[in-house]
């Protein structure tokens, strides 16, 4: 069995939202770790976990982020952690897969499909093993309890219930 961890200072954890349904807002997780455990060269029977710190998210507004950890949102104090276990990868091509998991969000669990595309491997000058992963999503925001949302006079929403997610994940072989 091979281990591996998210290198993360070679990793984004992202997700867009629509604005007043016209714009795209990004933000990003910035303390997060997973861990990976394979048998095989191509991560086709992976194991992984994952989990971000929910008071770490960061959309380059101060108050913006203020109110996506309060109870509206993240509820941070409460739900210090998003989490996510894999149940199944399905490798659809040397470098397409499909990763399906059970993801925790303010303590609800859903299923979720996970894009993947296997973008290499490496040693890196320091003779550690690289592996690199963009992985693509979508969730319901709604379906984890994020709920707030406020009507333009127009009558148009804030926020869109859809979120898209964007992961640049490096790994590093463990000597564990």
């Amino acid at each position: 069995m091979t281990h591996w961890k998210i290198d993360e200072s070679h990793s984004e954890i992202g997700f867009k939202v629509k604005h007043l349904m016209i714009t795209n807002v990004s933000g990003y997780f910035t303390q997060f770790s997973g861990s990976i455990q394979t048998a095989s060269d191509d991560f086709h029977d992976a194991t992984i976990t994952f989990e971000a710190a929910t008071d770490s998210i960061n959309t380059q507004n101060k108050q913006r982020d203020e109110h996506l950890r309060n109870g509206d949102f993240f509820d941070t104090e409460k739900f210090p952690k998003i989490n996510f276990v894999s149940t199944k990868v399905k490798k659809i091509t040397d470098e397409q897969y499909k990763l399906l998991g059970e993801l925790t969000i303010k303590g609800q669990t859903h299923p979720i499909e996970l894009e993947v595309t296997r973008n290499g491997y490496t040693v890196d000058p320091w003779g550690q093993e690289k592996a690199g992963f963009a992985l693509k999503g979508r969730l319901h925001r709604t379906d984890y309890g994020l709920r707030w949302n406020a009507t333009t006079e127009a009558g148009g929403i804030v926020l869109s219930d859809e979120v898209k997610l964007n992961m640049e994940i490096q790994l590093v072989k463990s000597n564990n």
